[in-house]
Parts: C-alpha cells; structure tokens; sequence
C-alpha cells in the first residue's frame, strides 16, 4: 500500500519545509547541510513511511562532466551500497537520477553524531574500552566486505569515512565511493584512498583486502592519539616516500600502552604478515568487552 504523502502545511508555523521531495513522495528534503566533500553534498532529510530521520544525499553531476570517470564512481558507490546489509555499514534506502537538474540523489542512513574523526575532537576524554568498541565494529564491516560475494575492499578507510550514533556507541563505514570490486584473485590495482592511510603496496598498484586492515590500524592510531598519522609531514610527497620505506608514523610513539601498540602494528605489518578482519576479531586485544546487543546485531548480519 503507498502512503500517502505528508507535505508540511505551509501554514503551520511550527512545520518544518521541505525544499524538495523524492519521485515517491516519502523522501522529503530540508535545507539543513550536514556534511559536504568534493564530490557530493549530504542535506538532512525525513522519511515519511517510517517517521525516521534520513541522509539525502546530492551529487552535481554537471560539476563533473569533464571527468566521466568520478560519476562512473559514484554510480558504483550507489550500485554498491544496495547489496550490502550490515549493522556496521551505512544503509542504502534509495537512488534516483535527476536528469532535469543533472543530479544524482540517494537516501541513505544517517549518523546522528557525525564523523568518527569530528566526534573524537570533541570528546577528548574517552576510555581504552570504548575505543576497543568503536574499533571492533569497524572490523565486523570490514569483515563482512572481505568476505562478501564477490569481495569489497573500501580502500578509503579512516575516521572521516566511519560514522557513530553517539548515544548508543554505534559506529557504521560509510563513503564506499572508491570501494573496489575484486574477484576471487582478491586483486586490485589503482591507487586510491587518503595518503595518510594507504598501505604501502597500494602504491605499487597490486593490492588485495589487507590494505583495508593497514588503514584500519592507522585509524585505531589516530583514535587514540587524536592526531592524523604520519601529521610531521607537510606534504603527500614526504608522506609517500616515508610510508613506501617502512618508516611509521611519529604518532605511534605516543602510544604508551604496550598492548595497544603492539596491535596497532600487526595492522601495520606487510601484506603477507597482516592479519585479515575476522583474525582480528579473535585478538587478545578484545578480550573483556562486555557481550552487548552488538555481538547480537553481528551475528543477524549473515
């Protein structure tokens, strides 16, 4: 059955407007910006049917139209997005082209309290426990995608690109637009990602799902430290030659707790050493968390 569509009465004060609706009427659009990259812009937006709070996503695709290959990018994030079902990553609800304005707009699952990066600024004062939380349910997506049919690797990983629901302490991957596709080779090769965060042999162009896991130990890094890794280097060209001659990043002195350390670089180890998502899962590092409705949420996923 369709419901019907609940446009706010212009003449109720205390309505809040939409400025644009989906095809379907249940998407409806506000004003309110909440995040903005170089490619796409996310505005706040409700979901009538089920009286929830949404992400609508908004890509210019005009902006774009000398460079084909950044909406054939976008256009996978979306395709891709559809076929993954998991509690750690961002939901995909639903995906139209606005040909008339040139855009190309999706409802996604929004985080109430932003990027992982942002909200950790903000609250500086947090313990070993719930880093150990936020990190392990990165893991469960990142599981899930290395072991999906066919494999994804997200190849952007970093605290801007994960998510978090601050009143319950759900964190979520999200911004999968450089995702890669592989088949059962588990082999990619293009350079992509956040310098920062790109394992060596992503450089080299010949990669498989463990440079996800390099990236995911420099986020644990940068979660712990509050500081972006390898941030002594002023430009990308120093941040190359340090990360492709082995050299860490200088954050990692600042890490004091041997175990913590010690975890951090088995991510951080070559390709053939690197533990893979669901290795990591079972590590001593996340002994003593207490068995919450995310160990349940986990298991539903499959």
């Amino acid at each position: 059955m369709t419901m019907p569509c609940l446009v706010p009465d212009p003449l109720d004060k205390d309505a809040e407007p939409f400025v644009e609706m989906d095809p379907t009427g249940r998407y409806g659009r506000y004003k309110d910006l909440l995040g903005a990259g170089a490619v796409k812009k996310v505005y706040r937006a409700f979901d009538q049917e089920e009286g929830i709070e949404v992400a609508w996503n908004q890509v210019r695709l005009r902006s774009f139209s000398n460079d084909p290959s950044v909406i054939d990018r976008l256009f996978s994030e979306v395709r891709l997005l559809r076929t993954l079902k998991n509690d750690s990553i961002i939901a995909l609800f639903n995906v139209w082209l606005d040909e008339e304005h040139g855009k190309l707009n999706f409802i996604t699952e929004v985080c109430t309290s932003g990027n992982l990066r942002e909200y950790r600024k903000r609250h500086r004062h947090v313990s070993m426990k719930a880093l150990k939380k936020w990190s392990r349910q990165v893991l469960w997506g990142l599981d899930y995608m290395h072991t999906h049919e066919p494999c994804v690797i997200h190849r952007d990983l970093n605290c801007s690109n994960v998510f978090i629901n601050g009143n319950v302490g759900q964190v979520k991957i999200g911004d999968l637009g450089l995702a890669a596709i592989v088949g059962k080779s588990h082999l990619a090769h293009s350079v992509l990602g956040t310098p920062e965060f790109m394992a060596p042999e992503l450089y080299e162009e010949d990669y498989t799902e463990l440079v996800d896991i390099y990236s995911f130990g420099m986020m644990v890094l940068e979660l712990v430290t509050v500081e972006i890794p390898y941030s002594e280097c002023d430009n990308i060209a120093k941040i190359y030659k340090k990360v492709t001659a082995g050299v860490k990043p200088q954050a990692l002195n600042k890490v004091k707790d041997q175990e913590v350390r010690d975890f951090i670089e088995k991510c951080l180890g070559k390709p053939r050493e690197r533990p893979s998502a669901s290795e990591l899962l079972k590590d001593p590092f996340f002994d003593g968390l207490d068995d919450d409705d995310n160990d349940d949420n986990y298991t539903n996923s499959f």
